[in-house]
């Protein structure tokens, strides 16, 4: 792994920072998870509200609703609400809902979702994630901010991931 942030090649300059970042984040994530079955994808642990399975699922729909938000001014229609909305809401729904998938289904929903952001990225200019527009209550974003929010929210999912690993491990130590 490296830990220097460079532009990645193909991207205008900031546009290809962010590549590197949301890489480098992916890159932590699937590493935290490798190896990891479907009984540990779907375990809650103590105190959990979700498992980390969905929590996979959630951070591939907020990257797919952040797509559309950016590179297609729109939200979720009803037929892509219907397939990413559980995901994104979480909760006792995605607890019954979201289960009993092997790790390769969420890393091939993360890996399909980001095939999208790199191509639409490479596609832009810098100038592009200074663009300002305003939600439907007047408060304005830009897309540097919306893809900000990306990142933040798969490390903080991942941090919760951790903590699952970490108690899961505590448990087979125990058995």
């Amino acid at each position: 792994m490296d830990y220097t942030v460079k532009s990645a090649s193909g991207y205008d300059e900031k546009i290809g920072e962010l590549v590197f970042m949301l890489e480098h984040v992916r890159e932590g994530t699937l590493q935290d998870i490798s190896g990891w079955n479907t009984g540990q994808l779907d375990s809650m642990g103590h105190g959990m509200a979700n498992s980390a399975g969905a929590l996979l699922a959630h951070i591939a729909a907020i990257e797919k609703v952040h797509q559309l938000i950016s590179f297609e001014n729109r939200d979720f229609n009803d037929a892509e609400l219907k397939e990413w909305g559980t995901a994104i809401e979480l909760g006792a729904n995605a607890r019954e809902i979201i289960c009993g998938y092997p790790l390769a289904h969420y890393t091939k929903k993360l890996a399909s979702v980001r095939a999208v952001t790199l191509r639409e990225l490479k596609a832009k200019n810098d100038s592009w994630l200074y663009e300002e527009r305003r939600w439907p209550n007047g408060v304005a974003y830009n897309m540097y901010y919306l893809w900000f929010h990306v990142l933040e929210d798969e490390i903080s999912h991942r941090g919760q991931i951790r903590s699952m690993a970490g108690r899961l491990l505590e448990v087979e130590e125990r058995v």
